[in-house]
């Protein structure tokens, strides 16, 4: 098997398949299932989906056909149907479980993944669960490559795909749940940061939904991100510094008000989209870091106020070519709120292998029509434009609910009333 990158790497055995998954993906995935296709007879890698292991065993037929569609179909829309498929379980053992626990455990759904990529006329060719540091194949019988016990993940660094990333300029990926987390929300006063999102809530709202205001809380909710995007590119974090410290300065770049006004100007349809021309240079940097932390201020009952924000941090992300970031990023935003479309188009356009350039090019347009004041067409009106569109009579919708890790806070329960914050929102971004 070879990686689809100009320098290629030969993976012939499940230990170097078990290795490169990080690099595949771009992040270890915590807790995931992944399916990875693959194509022609040296099995170059093809598209990847990634999603959030289900602890309900009685939905695993369910998700597992939906993977297996949802890959395969995908590809094949795209005129590349997979040769094969191989399938990775990522999940560390629970409190008093064994990692050969989890492996046996997983096994039912690993068989189910295979019968649905089977009964799509698409082999998998390997399955493996990987778990505190070891890994087993599912289909491997020779004890002598697998052995029951497992065997050790090889050292980081040590393996062929280290060494090929490494020379390549590749950083050592970091942990889905780390990249999460400088997503997930957090304020030292939430209380504080919550009275002030209650504050801007009230009084931006109602001029939102009046014609004669709307304008003018865009305008202001525009200028409002452009100060704050030049004030954090004017202040670049040092080299080398450790997320976590970056984020802190970040989180202090910011007042109370000002994330809480910008959090409810982006709930209106087209502001977001404007705020999502700063995608580019110097500029996305900045914004990215704005948006990361933006979403870190929706705290409380604010969580599904951060599908704007996280839905333009992955946005930029994959503008910049950080696809797995993206991933993440888009992830996150549709468990704040699964119905958040933006999020979930983008979401389906990344997994898809789609290039952002066409839809880069409709919001420079998009800029400058605006910057010469000319009347312009809104370039993301909740849907892809039709030179980023999927192939197909239409667009179909995500197939997939993305799960991420659990410390975002749980979704709505089926049949809980919608609160009049969630309701007022939710009018915000469809009154138009």
């Amino acid at each position: 098997m070879t990686s689809h990158n100009e320098t290629q790497v030969v993976l012939g055995s499940p230990a170097e398949l078990a290795d490169a998954l990080p690099y595949l993906m771009g992040f270890h995935p915590d807790d995931s299932v992944v399916l990875a296709a693959l194509h022609g007879e040296r099995g170059r890698f093809g598209g990847r989906l990634r999603l959030g292991i289900p602890p309900d065993r009685d939905g695993w037929p369910d998700v597992a056909a939906q993977l297996a569609e949802c890959l395969i179909d995908g590809s094949a829309k795209r005129g590349d149907k997979p040769d094969g498929i191989v399938v990775f379980l990522c999940q560390d053992p629970g409190a008093g479980e064994q990692p050969r626990e989890v492996m046996e455990r997983l096994r039912p759904f690993a068989q189910r993944l295979r019968v649905a990529c089977g009964r799509l006329e698409v082999p998998v060719v390997e399955a493996l669960c990987i778990s505190a540091g070891r890994f087993w194949s599912y289909l491997c019988p020779d004890e002598r490559c697998c052995p029951p016990q497992g065997t050790e993940l090889a050292p980081p660094g040590s393996s062929a795909m280290a060494a090929a990333a490494a020379y390549a300029g590749v950083q050592r990926p970091g942990s889905l749940r780390a990249i999460a987390g400088r997503l997930a929300p957090r304020h030292p006063d939430a209380d504080r940061q919550t009275r002030a999102l209650d504050a801007a809530g009230g009084a931006l709202v109602p001029r939102i939904l009046e014609q004669a205001g709307r304008e003018t809380v865009r305008a202001e909710t525009v200028a409002l991100t452009d100060r704050l995007i030049a004030r954090f590119t004017a202040a670049p974090p040092p080299a080398g510094e450790a997320a976590a410290d970056t984020d802190a300065r970040d989180d202090a770049l910011l007042t109370d008000d000002e994330c809480a006004a910008l959090v409810v100007g982006l709930q209106d349809r087209l502001t977001r989209d404007r705020a999502a021309e700063r995608m580019e240079g110097t500029e996305a940097t900045g914004a990215l870091r704005l948006w990361r932390a933006l979403a870190r201020r929706c705290v409380g009952a604010y969580v599904e106020h951060a599908a704007a924000p996280l839905s333009l941090a992955g946005w930029v992300a994959w503008s910049s070519g950080d696809e797995a970031a993206a991933r993440v990023a888009f992830g996150c935003a549709l468990e704040s709120d699964p119905e958040y479309l933006f999020a979930r188009l983008l979401h389906q356009a990344v997994n898809e292998g789609l290039d952002p350039e066409p839809l880069r090019r409709s919001l420079r347009r998009q800029r400058r029509a605006e910057e010469a004041a000319q009347p312009v067409q809104p370039a993301l009106p909740g849907s892809l434009p039709s030179a980023a569109a999927p192939a197909g009579p239409r667009a179909r919708p995500l197939c997939l609910p993305p799960a991420q890790p659990s410390n975002r806070g749980s979704r709505r329960p089926p049949g809980r009333r919608t609160s009049r914050r969630t309701a007022r929102r939710r009018d915000v971004r469809s009154k138009e």
